[in-house]
């Protein structure tokens, strides 16, 4: 078989040279298609002869100049099938024809049979799925080493769970979650877990992982200097061994032999105790919600009755009111009456004035009428008078009735405050000596007095305030100065690239500067030279350059999504947006690769204006350049520069 070297590469047939063109024998034919069918089955996400499309459409790697850019399987199939059918006598090249009896084979038997099958896309990348009988074809069956060993009731282990390792060379125990790691000797080293289930689960786990590998304490004991680690939980014989193991083991006054029977008895003990100390808190809980209850049930039924005298000042103050008003009406109507009159009264006085001069006789009927309507007048008067007193009884009334309204409400307001002090004031109390229980049975001291207590209480919130308080004024000054810092080395930045952009422009130097957000121009000329002639790729490249980054300015046009990583959320350029797609499916990868790598950059650096700006920028390690890394750089060139006395 020729060697991979002698023949071009699949996923680039327009590099052949004119004499590897030639007609090729039938069985350089085979070569070259079986060659081709290990390239597309091997080739990765994204590369440049994959045969599906981000859509779950399908193309052709080996025509990458034809219009036509997505098929359907059965289409595909056909083009793959009508091409690699030509004879070595048309007008087809040989490895053209090679390339396509490839595709169509990888058509039938890869993607036709089920072996993977395009599902969909997940951030541009194509993924698939594998059917159950190629996955179980591949499957291979995973032996045992060792079964694990089982532990019997009666055996005694070193407890709290204790493990022994004689190297920590290439071994990674975090695995098995150890407590404390003790090294002892080079080749003795005491390997501690938790003292409960989980950790008799890690070490069990510690042991077997050992023992798989053929480095238990039997593998040990037969060869006690071997190579490799061994480890094993510490048992009976390691506890009474007279070497630097048992020693330790026995000489630590927490570590004892127990079976494990033995620790899961004391556990139950233990339970029994928490068990009893819980039911008398729930019943101490239950007497006191039963007392809140009775508090709660004579609460309601002294709200329910002042609702009710609520209500029954309120019934009474609206007759009242309503009285009130139909007494007014009356008293207005009466008052209408008696101007009435009173203006009738005056005319027939002035009319009878009139009338005194023209009749001597008329005199005395005149006085007698006057004196007759004074006595009215009079009468009318009294009558308003007592109207007057009438209203103002009423009035007065009125303000007596609203006045008793606003001292019930007061009165009913503050009952309703004093209950709810009263409420507020038994719950603290409830909860002051609740916290005095607690303090007294996690310290142990049962002499110290409640106002001891106390004391030690407000003491301690004393320190804490002044102690939050001087970590206030100390964030604040620290704070103060990082800004100052931060706007400082900001202002030295920008110096630096004013100053030093004749010098770090436009050369290939590890120190530079870097226009963030502007497009890199190789990927356009290269996809331009594939697609066009070189007058018309150049001509070409510079309108999509010009025409992308104006795409890049635009603020509408926001190709971004927010994800979570590491507990973190970030935003980042959305592979799935519909321009993005289209670039990529039009240029390829490089292109939109490119496209992505300037809205990074912008939305990283300027997200706000979405223009171009000039950094400091470390070329050898593609990242922003330390103030010290351009200082460094700067002195070197100074002294490189510098004539040589």
């Amino acid at each position: 078989m020729p060697d991979e070297s002698d023949h071009p590469s699949a996923s680039d047939p327009e590099s052949e040279s004119e004499s590897e063109e030639s007609e090729l024998s039938d069985s350089d034919l085979e070569v070259y298609e079986k060659k081709s069918y290990l390239q597309l089955r091997s080739a990765p996400v994204g590369s440049q002869i994959r045969v599906v499309n981000p859509d779950s459409t399908y193309r052709c790697p080996y025509c990458p100049g034809k219009k036509k850019r997505s098929y359907t399987y059965k289409d595909l199939l056909a083009h793959a099938t009508g091409v690699g059918g030509s004879t070595t006598s048309s007008r087809r090249k040989p490895r053209e024809v090679a390339h396509h009896r490839a595709l169509a084979r990888y058509l039938k038997s890869d993607i036709g049979n089920g072996t993977s099958v395009v599902v969909g896309t997940s951030n541009g990348k194509v993924a698939t799925s594998f059917s159950a009988e190629a996955s179980t074809s591949r499957a291979q069956p995973i032996e045992q080493n060792e079964q694990p060993h089982q532990q019997t009731n009666e055996e005694l282990f070193v407890w709290p769970w204790t493990g022994v390792l004689t190297s920590l060379v290439n071994e990674d125990l975090t695995r098995f979650n150890p407590e404390e790691i003790v090294p002892l000797h080079e080749r003795a080293i005491i390997v501690r877990f938790q003292d409960n289930w989980s950790g008799f689960k890690d070490a069990i786990a510690f042991e077997n992982y050992f023992r798989a590998k053929k480095c238990g304490k039997k593998e040990f004991l037969a060869d006690p200097f071997g190579e490799g680690a061994f480890g094993w939980i510490t048992r009976e014989e390691d506890y009474r061994g007279q070497n630097i193991v048992g020693n330790y083991l026995r000489g630590k006054q927490e570590l004892e032999l127990r079976t494990v029977d033995d620790v899961a008895k004391q556990g139950s003990k233990e339970t029994i105790k928490t068990v009893a100390m819980l039911a008398s808190q729930i019943e101490a809980k239950n007497r006191f919600l039963y007392d809140l209850e009775v508090k709660f049930n004579e609460t309601a039924l002294q709200m329910s009755l002042l609702e009710e005298e609520k209500k029954r000042l309120h019934d009474s103050y609206n007759e009242a009111r309503e009285s009130a008003h139909r007494i007014f009406e009356e008293n207005e109507k009466l008052k209408h009456d008696l101007d009435s009159k009173k203006k009738e009264i005056e005319s027939r006085t002035r009319e009878l004035d009139r009338l005194e001069a023209a009749s001597e006789g008329d005199k005395r009927r005149l006085y007698d009428e006057k004196q007759k309507a004074a006595m009215e007048n009079s009468s009318l008067e009294m009558a308003s008078m007592v109207q007057k007193r009438a209203d103002e009884e009423v009035l007065k009334l009125v303000e007596d009735q609203k006045r008793e309204k606003e001292e019930a409400f007061a009165k009913l307001l503050q009952l309703e405050k004093q209950l709810h002090e009263k409420q507020e004031l038994e719950l603290e109390i409830e909860q002051l000596n609740g916290t005095l229980k607690v303090m007294k049975h996690l310290e142990g001291e049962g002499d110290e007095t409640d106002q001891a207590i106390h004391e030690k209480m407000a003491k301690l919130n004393d320190k804490l305030e002044l102690e939050k308080k001087r970590l206030e004024d100390l964030s604040g000054d620290l704070i103060k100065k990082e800004r100052q810092r931060n706007d400082e080395l900001q202002d030295i930045r920008k110096e630096l690239i004013a100053g030093l952009e004749d010098i770090l422009s436009g050369q290939k130097t590890l120190i530079g500067i870097k226009r963030m957000g502007e497009l890199d121009e190789k990927p356009f000329h290269a996809a331009c030279k594939r697609r066009c002639s070189y007058e018309d790729a150049e001509m070409r490249a510079a309108e999509l350059i010009s025409q992308w980054q104006e795409e890049l300015k635009k603020p509408a046009w926001h190709p971004y999504k927010r994800v979570e990583i590491g507990g973190v959320t970030k935003e980042v350029v959305d592979e799935d947006d519909p321009q993005l797609r289209s670039l990529w499916l039009d240029f390829g990868d490089d292109v939109c690769n490119a496209v992505k790598t300037a809205l990074a950059e912008l939305n990283e650096y300027n997200p706000s204006g979405r223009y171009v700006v000039q950094e400091l920028w470390n070329f050898k390690e593609g990242r922003k350049a330390t103030l010290k890394e351009v200082l460094q750089y700067i002195i070197r060139q100074w002294k490189n520069k510098r004539p040589r006395t």
